[in-house]
């Protein structure tokens, strides 16, 4: 009678085999669903009318209402030096060329020289009391460190110019994009020109879509 051959590493070897098989299914399968993402679902590409914001009274506002326009967004503050100075021109400015094709952003921010304490609604009621402002005033933010609000984050990053004071301001394009950003003690005239150029560029768009 012959000896029982041993069997024993082929009765093993099977399941290791399927094993492998599927885990090399796993990572192939993974491999082209990564792909597949990377060509098809491509994050898109923030602008700045993308972000939400707050109003006065903490109520989520999409600046998507705003695509289409030049805006003006400017950290506003109550208490500093530049602050009559600075409402002054932004309503002249909001007046002259808003609100069809153009419109001044306010975002109150207490981040330099504490000089914007009151609550959002104070701060708005002030502006619009002592200034007559007819342009937004948002919900206070931070726009400096980690909590920076998102869509002002955007604007200095895109602009490579982080605000050292109250009153920076920086114009957007209706696609979104920072054209220009100005610092507080800069003259009006040099934003009328500049905001000119481009309310030209929307009529005219405008007129070659009709």
């Amino acid at each position: 009678m012959e000896p029982l051959t041993a069997s024993y590493p082929l009765k093993y070897s099977v399941p290791k085999a399927r094993v492998f098989a599927v885990f090399l299914s796993m990572v192939l399968c993974t491999t082209i669903l990564c792909l597949l993402q990377l060509r098809f679902f491509k994050p898109k590409i923030k602008d700045f009318y993308s972000f939400e914001v707050k109003d006065s009274r903490g109520r989520i506002i999409s600046l998507e209402k705003y695509r289409g326009k030049a805006t003006l967004v400017v950290n506003v503050a109550s208490y500093c030096q530049y602050t009559d100075k600075n409402y002054v021109a932004l309503q002249e400015l909001h007046r002259e060329f808003g609100p069809s094709h153009f419109t001044v952003l306010a975002f109150p921010c207490n981040q330099f020289g504490e000089s914007e304490p009151s609550s959002s609604q104070e701060i708005e009621s002030f502006a619009k009391g002592n200034y007559g402002v007819t342009f937004p005033v948002f919900h206070k933010i931070k726009i400096l460190g980690s909590e920076a609000d998102p869509a002002f984050k955007f604007l200095i990053d895109s602009s490579k110019k982080e605000p050292r004071w109250n009153f920076w301001k920086y114009l957007v394009s209706p696609e979104g994009k920072v054209v220009k950003f100005w610092r507080p003690e800069e003259p009006i005239e040099s934003i009328k020109s500049e905001v000119t150029s481009l309310i030209r560029q929307i009529i005219m768009k405008k007129r070659e879509d009709l």
